[in-house]
């Protein structure tokens, strides 16, 4: 190993989860495992990449140094990024799975006990049949999650970078919140939304955020595509932030006009659940108990909107195509799983068809302290309310004075949309 003071987190902190991952590695009597889930390699390592998408595989022993195949390409970025010393490259005109093969044989690792992520989206089934019919002399078994297990419960230093994140996304919402009004695209809201998360520090999230207005906020995971923003409507947001391939994520609703009586009792449905949870959540509770307390607040109401998804789920580190980590962990009925001090969820008591055609939503993601839990973030959760109607230009007068037009008027400036919007605010 490398031992450098240039990664995310420290060099102790990397050490910490080796050691944690051979424990459970020598618990499952295995030699190695071969790590191609990308989110457990940068949790290992450090390393990332946009070009996950090619074979990549994170080889630990038991014992002996951790080596890496990588596409010849990728490679610069365990050098730029990580611990890693030894790596076995392949070329594009190669042939990744043979290289891994070759590889294990090479570090006599050829007929031991080798641990595979048997559903890792990045370790497809005829790669697996590949090495199952090559490296005939080994035994290998599925050891899905054996990572994770490491991941579910974030460090100080973790929790310290999703801050970061929190920092991002707070700064991306308040943008889009307000830019918002009627007449502008949903394009624009998304823009706005994501310069300021890079502008706040924030860097490329595993998904843009997600903006819809009026009857679009009722397609579920649909984002802004050019839609004109009507009068009168509302908008839902969504948005994660990310730092080091970290996240947090929230979602808020801005409702251009009046506040209806429907729309005031979502609000206060929703902000009753996040209380709920921030009064009663704590570790030793079942993920099932969290997910029944929101779904009853929330499938509690009288505007015909529902819960249709799980209530929260775990989130950390994360690539396209989605920020959450709740294949490791998802807050729904019948989980007896144990909530413990470090776990961070995206909380997500939204409401889905208010009124039959309106989606909204007010979201938090927490963390899971010694005695409760508490938000990454400090932005008011009630409903933006805004005007409901489009800002008419001014008319400009013609007058003659001395046979002349007077085109004055016609210069002068228009009043700035933004501070209009910020003084109705006020």
């Amino acid at each position: 190993m490398i031992e450098r003071d240039d990664m995310t987190f420290t060099f102790a902190e990397y050490q910490r989860r080796l050691a944690e991952l051979r424990a459970r590695i020598a618990e499952r009597r295995l030699d190695a495992v071969v790590v191609t889930d990308p989110e457990n390699i940068t949790y290992l390592t450090d390393y990332q990449t946009t070009g996950y998408s090619f074979f990549q595989a994170l080889v630990i022993p038991l014992e002996k140094e951790p080596f890496m195949i990588t596409r010849a390409l990728e490679e610069s970025n365990i050098f730029a990024r990580t611990w890693v010393e030894v790596t076995r490259p392949y070329p594009d005109t190669g042939d990744a799975i043979q290289m891994l093969v070759d590889a294990l044989r090479e570090f006599g690792l050829g007929d031991k006990r080798i641990g595979y992520e048997r559903n890792s989206y990045f370790f497809p089934a005829y790669q697996q049949d590949c090495i199952h019919t090559t490296l005939r002399n080994a035994k290998l078994m599925d050891c899905f999650g054996i990572v994770e297990e490491g991941r579910i419960c974030k460090s100080q230093e973790e929790i310290a970078v999703m801050r970061r994140a929190a920092i991002a996304t707070e700064a991306g919402m308040k943008a889009g919140i307000e830019i918002c009004r009627p007449g502008i695209t949903e394009n624009e809201i998304g823009a706005e939304i994501a310069a300021a998360m890079f502008r706040a520090g924030g860097e490329t999230p595993a998904v843009m955020p997600y903006v819809t207005s009026g009857p679009r906020t009722m397609i579920g995971h649909a984002s802004f595509e050019g839609r004109t923003v009507q009068p009168n409507e509302h908008v839902f947001l969504e948005v994660g932030g990310c730092y080091r391939r970290y996240h947090t994520a929230m979602m808020r609703t801005v409702i251009l006009g009046e506040l209806s009586d429907a729309m005031y009792q979502s609000q206060e449905i929703m902000k009753r659940a996040l209380n709920e949870i921030h009064r009663l959540v704590q570790p030793g509770m079942t993920v099932s108990d969290v997910d029944n307390m929101v779904r009853n607040i929330i499938m509690d109401n009288q505007v015909g909107a529902s819960l249709i998804t799980r209530s929260g789920y775990s989130i950390g580190i994360a690539f396209p195509p989605s920020w959450d980590e709740g294949y490791i962990i998802s807050l729904k009925q019948g989980n007896s799983a144990v909530l413990k001090p470090g776990m961070t969820f995206h909380m997500i008591p939204w409401m889905w068809g208010i009124e039959g055609n309106k989606t909204c939503g007010i979201s938090d993601t927490i963390e899971i302290t010694e005695d409760g839990c508490r938000s990454f973030f400090s932005l008011d959760r009630d409903f933006t309310v805004k005007p409901g109607k489009a800002e008419s230009k001014s008319e400009t007068k013609t007058i003659e004075l001395s046979g002349t037009p007077a085109k004055e008027d016609a210069k002068k400036p228009k009043a700035n949309a933004k501070s209009a919007d910020k003084a109705v605010n006020e």
